[in-house]
This record gives structure tokens, sequence and C-alpha cells, in this order.
């Protein structure tokens, strides 16, 4: 296995599980405790690992109602949609994209009303021209 086929593989284990102990990992990868430990150090040191964070529960995310939002902006007030974005805490997840939308949004809220009410507020903001929303009804893969 070559480093960068184990530090991949390390990845994939920290993100099914970022409190995976050590000895696991180099049990699952196939080598020493001290090499997997170098290997996270390093991974952490260069900046490929940033931090780590909290991967909430299945039960958790069935109470909440997801969608994703396509949105066309006007490209001299992108900035200011880009913070106002930032500043929803129903904003999950902003992407810039190509084709005929500008962004995808990822956004969540505990009921269909509260998401209703954010998509609105996305979609009366001075600069979004447009916007397409489709529901999340179910999550087949996550990683």
């Amino acid at each position: 296995m070559t480093k960068i086929n184990a530090d991949r593989q390390l990845i994939a284990l920290l993100r099914e599980n970022a409190r995976t102990p050590v000895a696991e990992i180099a049990r699952k990868l196939g080598i020493s405790r001290s090499t997997a430990q170098s290997r996270l150090e390093k991974l952490e040191r260069n900046g490929t690992i940033a931090g780590y964070a909290v991967k909430l529960s299945y039960d958790y995310l069935a109470g909440q109602i997801r969608a994703h939002l396509m949105v066309t902006v006007a490209p001299k007030l992108a900035p200011k949609v880009f913070r106002f974005l930032d500043d929803l805490i129903e904003v999950r997840t902003v992407h810039s994209v190509s084709g005929s939308f500008d962004m995808i949004v990822i956004v969540e809220a505990p009921s269909v009303a509260e998401l209703d009410t954010v998509i609105d507020k996305i979609g009366a903001l001075d600069g979004v021209e447009r916007t397409l929303s489709s529901i999340v009804l179910s999550t087949r893969i996550d990683r």
C-alpha cells in the first residue's frame, strides 16, 4: 500500500468516525500504531486535516427538513449574497457551480414552515435573481 493510498484510507476512516482510536485505525489499515499516529500528525501538520467535526445522529437529522436551493445571483451583488447566507444558521453549505445557476445552497430547518421562511428570505434578497428548490426526501449515502 502506498503512503498516498494509506493516507486516503486513513481519511476515509476518520470521515466515518473522527473519534476512532489510533490503535483501531492502525489495525484497519494493517500498519503499526506508531505509523498510524505519525501519518495522522503529518496530515494535521500539513493542513490536510484542518479539524474535527460533529457528525449528527440519524435520529436528529431525520427530524430536520433539508433542501437544495439552486440560486442565480447578479454578479455585482454576489459578495452581499454570500455574506447574508453566511449569517443564516439554516444554511449548511454553499457551493459555487457552473451551469444555469450560480450556486447550490443546502438549507436545513426543523419544519417545512421554517424551511419555507428561509427559502423565501433567500429568494427576496437583493441580488438573487432566481431560485429553484428541491426538498431532500432521503439520503442514500453520506460520507
